[in-house]
């Protein structure tokens, strides 16, 4: 950070002339460098920000000469003129004072000689110690946040390295602004989350404490800085580095089991995108990896709802746990099947079903045994399985897993007060359609866009428009029920309905409009609900 003129004269050297404030105003200005001149026209040599050394020889000709001098070196950008007195001039002249003042440019006098050498080496050498500092911190940045990125450090690990460089409060938020991570600093986490929506969605992009996170045409979330005292260059230095780290951090694949299992998911792999086309190649294959020949094949998909982990070696061990509990539900219903970990919380299973009997009744026992299994893993909270339809091709099961797993994620968000030991795609409608997209960044910037203006005004005013939109859908528009429901009168609702209209800049009598808005209060709805959960 630069010193100011303020500084400079609070410097040893400098006080021992015993400076004297003339006029001009705020000593407050920076000071990027020191220039020694008696030169009348010196500001032609300056770029701006000079704090200017001088006996005073431009300020003994007349006053238009003196305030054609002054007014030169604010129209040059120096930060100040210090005259020493004595050699040139032994007092300022009035003119001096009152021009320093009408433009602002701080002008002090030495009582006492000094040598401006010993001035300059002192202000030159902290500011040089100042630029270096910035240097070794901005090596620092680099460094730190490359190390995270070859040792695929975890977000909140991230997000604390951030916090601590600036030592101020960082928050990872995704594009529906739930908080992903975050380190509290100087306040406590309950403080820092408190209206953390409606705080949030007021900060621009723009701000110099918000960075965008994710490449460029792809943004998943922002690395937000909540504190006013970090210098905007190093917060936004920390924050783009911090985002860049989070960027690679979300594309690189950590997952790793042992050869057993990459064998199973190398084959997995293989047939659903097409690089292995020989059935029978295929079910060899398969029953050199456990699965039984001469079976019906189904796509199945176990899905979990489990606390995160910050840690990925823990997320790893997590993800080996549920697919080793799931397979050992599968050997105790005396059934087998191939498993690929799919992410995190999802493994995908080829299951082998006995021809001959009933399908459901034999996916029903080996899927009971496959959650009581799965349910003792330790933060497994709620565990669903999704199917697909049964075939005799191994092929095309591989192929229909990605409906399987697609089923097990709309149903992880239905009501869980009458669970099924598994879901086809006749289980999930649109709420569930909605829940599976409801995390991609398009999705979320489509309700942001379309609710954003309504969620900003019933921030600032206290309102709440957004319930009345809300019902006034849920009600297919019926507007006399809408008042009923909410006891107001036909006018009043009329009117909220206007204010809408106005805000969102919509047509609430249009069909599609509706579809839109309806379909971005889900999502949002949703998003919540998630949360909660």
């Amino acid at each position: 950070m630069l010193l100011s003129v303020a500084d400079v004269l609070a410097m040893p050297v400098v006080r021992a002339g015993l400076p004297e404030v003339a006029g001009g105003g705020p000593l407050d200005r920076p000071v990027r460098w020191v220039h020694v001149s008696e030169l009348a026209d010196v500001a032609k040599l300056l770029v701006g920000r000079e704090l200017i050394l001088t006996t005073g020889q431009a300020l003994t000709g007349s006053d238009a000469e003196t305030v054609a001098y002054l007014e030169s070196l604010a129209a040059a950008g120096v930060s100040g003129l210090v005259v020493e007195l004595g050699t040139s001039v032994r007092e300022f002249t009035p003119v001096v004072a009152r021009t320093a003042n009408r433009l602002g440019l701080p002008v002090v006098a030495l009582r006492r000689v000094v040598r401006f050498v010993e001035i300059t080496e002192a202000v030159h050498r902290v500011i040089v110690a100042d630029q270096y500092e910035e240097l070794e911190f901005a090596r620092t940045v680099h460094e730190t946040f490359t190390a995270l990125s070859v040792r695929r450090a975890s977000l909140a690990e991230i997000v604390k390295t951030a916090a601590g460089m600036l030592d101020a409060s960082v928050v990872l938020e995704d594009l529906a602004h739930r908080v992903l991570a975050l380190t509290a600093r100087h306040t406590g986490t309950s403080a820092l989350l408190d209206r953390w929506e409606a705080t949030s969605r007021l900060l621009s992009d723009i701000d110099p404490n918000v960075v965008p996170v994710g490449p460029h045409t792809q943004r998943w979330g922002r690395l937000i800085l909540r504190s006013n005292r970090v210098t905007s260059a190093r917060a936004r230095m920390v924050l783009e580095r911090a985002a860049q780290t989070l960027t690679l951090h979300r594309m690189i694949e950590r997952d790793r089991f042992g050869l057993h299992r990459q064998a199973q998911t190398g084959l997995i792999d293989d047939m659903v995108n097409g690089r292995l086309t020989d059935e029978r190649d295929a079910v060899a294959l398969a029953a050199a990896l456990g699965l039984a020949r001469r079976v019906r094949y189904v796509p199945l998909a176990l899905e979990v709802a489990a606390a995160a982990e910050s840690d990925p070696v823990a997320q790893q061990r997590r993800t080996a746990a549920l697919l080793d509990a799931a397979l050992h539900g599968v050997a105790l219903a005396k059934a087998t099947a191939l498993a690929a970990p799919d992410h995190g919380n999802r493994v995908t299973f080829v299951l082998g079903v006995p021809r001959g009997g009933d399908v459901d009744s034999a996916l029903t026992a080996i899927c009971v045994a496959m959650l009581a299994e799965v349910r003792r893993v330790p933060g497994v909270g709620r565990a669903v399985i999704g199917v697909g339809g049964e075939s005799d091709s191994l092929l095309d099961t591989a192929r229909e897993l990605a409906q399987a797993a697609h089923v097990a994620e709309v149903a992880l968000s239905l009501d869980a007060s009458t669970p099924r030991p598994f879901y086809r795609s006749g289980d999930v409608r649109l709420r569930g359609l909605l829940s599976l997209i409801r995390d991609e960044p398009g999705v979320q910037r489509f309700a942001e866009t379309e609710l954003s203006a309504l969620l900003r005004h019933d921030i600032r005013n206290a309102t709440d428009l957004t319930r009345t939109l809300r019902q006034f859908l849920d009600l297919a528009g019926n507007k006399t029920e809408l008042a009923k429901r909410l006891n107001i009168s036909r006018p009043t609702l009329y009117d909220r309905l206007s204010r809408i209209e106005r805000i969102l800049d919509v047509d609430l009598d249009n069909g599609e409009t509706r579809t839109s808005l309806h379909a971005a209060l889900l999502i949002r709805d949703l998003a919540t609900a998630g949360d909660a959960r």
